[in-house]
């Protein structure tokens, strides 16, 4: 079988979730070829090989952590030229995006951005995305060159399947453009304990109907009976209720989880454009003409204030 790319999302050789559902969706049309790159590369062989990747193309260069993005794309076209993939497959990050781009640029090829499935086709790899705020579902392939594609978070099970997981270095030269933009200094993100907003099975978002950053722990309670990330509408974030890394829509981030809670959502279309393509959506909203409950799966008239302790209770209630 013809070979497929997969650029692997780790931390110092932790593989991140949504790149396992990569390998998943590789196996369809080919044998997943991953490339890991930066400190702890090496590390990842032995996941990446349970999870189908029958090489682990590895290169632990400083230039990866000392300079934004370039370092990779040249990585990635090393690859690329040694392989020679009927695919190149990245998580649909705002990077793994931009690493795309610029690659498909390089080689020539089209670019499918926010995939959120991928079949195996007779004239190459066809790709489902939510377009149009997620108003239309579309299928699409390449027309020229090898298809790069970017994945979205949560649109494959995570299934797996044992390979040789052959480590191999690989060498890169970098451009010019490489050491363009030096990372000077970096932050840890405080964590909450709580899983990452865009790879999490399940969200709950708060709205204005939460009415102040002292009622989001309402939010946050729900979300931690479910094992749940915490999400937040554009209205709730620029009043300054919760932080703009949580916010869900179509200026801040998209997410596909398996549940979808929104509370005191009103469900613009800026928000449904982040959230649509969740599998299963729940709303929680006493106007009972809110737009969201026009793409809910189950839609709870109510308080949220009355509702939101209730249903906390009741998950908490049942779990032990």
């Amino acid at each position: 079988m013809a070979e497929v790319l997969v650029l692997v999302d780790h931390v110092d050789g932790a593989v991140r979730k949504p790149t396992l559902e990569l390998l998943t969706l590789a196996r369809r049309i080919g044998d997943p070829v991953a490339v890991a790159l930066g400190a702890g590369a090496e590390a990842t062989a032995g996941v990446l090989g349970e999870h189908g990747a029958v090489k682990v193309l590895t290169s632990d260069a400083p230039e990866f952590a000392d300079y934004l993005v370039v370092p990779k794309v040249d990585a990635l076209q090393a690859a690329f030229d040694a392989v020679s993939p009927a695919a190149v497959l990245v998580v649909s990050s705002a990077e793994g995006k931009e690493i795309a781009a610029r690659l498909a640029l390089r080689i020539g090829s089209g670019i499918i951005t926010d995939a959120t499935d991928l079949e195996a086709g007779a004239e190459g790899p066809v790709a489902t995305q939510a377009v149009f705020a997620a108003s239309y579902t579309t299928k699409s392939r390449v027309s020229r060159g090898v298809p790069v594609i970017t994945v979205k978070p949560n649109s494959a099970p995570v299934e797996q399947a044992a390979a040789a997981g052959t480590v191999e270095a690989l060498t890169v030269s970098f451009g010019d453009s490489a050491t363009g933009t030096k990372v000077t200094s970096r932050t840890p993100r405080e964590s909450t304990g709580r899983p990452e907003l865009t790879e999490a099975a399940i969200v709950v978002s708060g709205g204005r109907g939460v009415n102040g950053a002292e009622n989001f722990p309402l939010i946050e309670a729900l979300a931690d009976s479910l094992g749940a990330a915490v999400g937040a509408s554009r209205a709730a974030v620029d009043a300054g209720w919760y932080p703009h890394t949580s916010q869900v829509g179509q200026t801040g981030k998209s997410v596909s989880p398996q549940l979808y809670i929104a509370s005191g959502i009103s469900g613009a279309i800026q928000h449904r454009a982040g959230m649509q393509t969740s599998k299963t959506i729940v709303a929680i909203n006493k106007d009972a003409e809110a737009p969201i409950f026009e793409l809910v799966d189950y839609g709870v008239i109510g308080d949220l204030f009355t509702v939101v302790p209730q249903l906390t209770e009741e998950i908490n209630t049942r779990k032990g």
